[in-house]
């Protein structure tokens, strides 16, 4: 099988269409190429992963008048015609787009040529191109349910969930207690994990400077991920209060968490945004949580994310506008005093994750397929 793979920026894009490859790939004799552009993350997870990237010029397209978006908007449709060209030299058997600005030049070019076109939309509320691209579109895979009723036009959409490579673990208590002790802390008292991603985010981080000059996390112990980028200014600010960024009572703060799958599952809550990745990994491990959906975002499809494991009573939410350390340590301190409360919390949580989603992605794509060859 040969296949054109389009995912460009976030890492939210650009994972889910690696672990659509590796499925391919795991499965029958492939031959897989990514397209993306020369300004996002997949110039560094495409290659890592072992694929090949070819880019295009593809940009946002604004309604505001300026040389800039005249510019882009040039740029965008002579991405069109590189799109086209390289679909046409590869000879996929299929293209998928799974996120970024790029799925309108390459899933458009495919329809164009006939080649049979598959689009994964990984956030309850569906973007402007798969919007757009409903029609051009073969079938419209998505990780939420509430996403069906929100694509209108579709030829075909199927719920099956988002590839995540956090899986649910079993811990013991000697397990556990050693992952817990490699960062300083036990098992006395609840754990809280807080990561705003892999960039970190701002808000959040200085919800948590907050809460640390106040000492307001005695009652539970907290491991933070800053971001990279973020650490050194989170470390200045508490330098400024005479507080050693390595030694706070109850917290473990590092820029990046490497063992992500350990401690998630080691951890009693996860606070975090709500991506949509983060929040199927929450779903899938069963996990109670605190999210604070990024604002200014296409739909504000974070809250919509955030709202799928509010509406089972899963996660409690707080607008990035009304996060203070004081509003963040009142909702954790609620959560921990009541432990039958918590765990029905991750037990809601389960009822919207999803099994076997890879299985049911190439499903999709061998219909598509087979289809094309009858």
């Amino acid at each position: 099988m040969r296949v054109i793979i389009a995912a460009a920026g976030t890492a939210g894009h650009i994972n889910p269409g690696i672990a659509i490859a590796n499925k391919i790939k795991q499965e029958e004799d492939s031959k897989i190429l990514f397209i993306g552009t020369t300004r996002g993350l997949e110039n560094d997870l495409v290659p890592r992963a072992g694929y090949e990237l070819k880019t295009i010029e593809a940009y946002g397209l604004s309604k505001k008048f300026s040389i800039d978006n005249i510019r882009k908007m040039y740029q965008t449709f002579k991405g069109f015609g590189e799109a086209k060209r390289i679909i046409k030299e590869f000879k996929p058997d299929i293209v998928i787009g799974t996120g970024g600005y790029i799925c309108g030049a390459t899933i458009a070019s495919a329809y164009s040529l006939k080649i049979p076109t598959m689009l994964h939309e990984s956030n309850a509320f569906p973007g402007k191109a798969v919007k757009m691209l409903a029609r051009k579109t073969d079938t419209i895979l998505v990780s939420f349910e509430d996403a069906m009723v929100r694509i209108k036009k579709a030829k075909n959409v199927v719920y099956t969930g988002t590839p995540v490579k956090i899986k649910k673990q079993e811990y013991s208590i000697n397990e556990k207690n050693r992952i817990l002790k490699d960062m300083g802390l036990n098992l006395t008292k609840p754990i809280v994990l807080v990561s705003g991603g892999s960039q970190g985010a701002q808000r959040i981080n200085e919800a948590i400077i907050e809460m640390i000059k106040s000492k307001k996390n005695r009652n539970y112990q907290v491991i933070w991920a800053t971001g990279p980028k973020q650490f050194d200014k989170m470390k200045g600010y508490l330098e400024n209060s005479h507080i050693n960024i390595n030694h706070v009572d109850g917290m473990k703060i590092v820029p990046y968490i490497y063992n992500m799958e350990e401690i998630m599952n080691a951890a009693d809550i996860i606070i975090g945004r709500a991506g949509a990745m983060t929040v199927t990994e929450i779903s899938n491990l069963g996990k109670p949580s605190i999210l604070i959906p990024l604002p200014n975002v296409s739909h504000n499809h974070q809250l919509y994310n955030a709202k799928v494991l509010e509406r089972v009573k899963a996660a409690k939410i707080i607008l990035n506008d009304e996060l203070t350390g004081e509003k963040l340590n009142h909702t954790i301190e609620k959560m921990i005093v009541n432990e039958s409360e918590m765990n029905k919390m991750g037990e809601n949580a389960l009822k919207v994750s999803t099994n076997q989603v890879e299985d049911k992605i190439y499903q999709e794509i061998r219909k598509l397929v087979g289809r094309e060859k009858d």
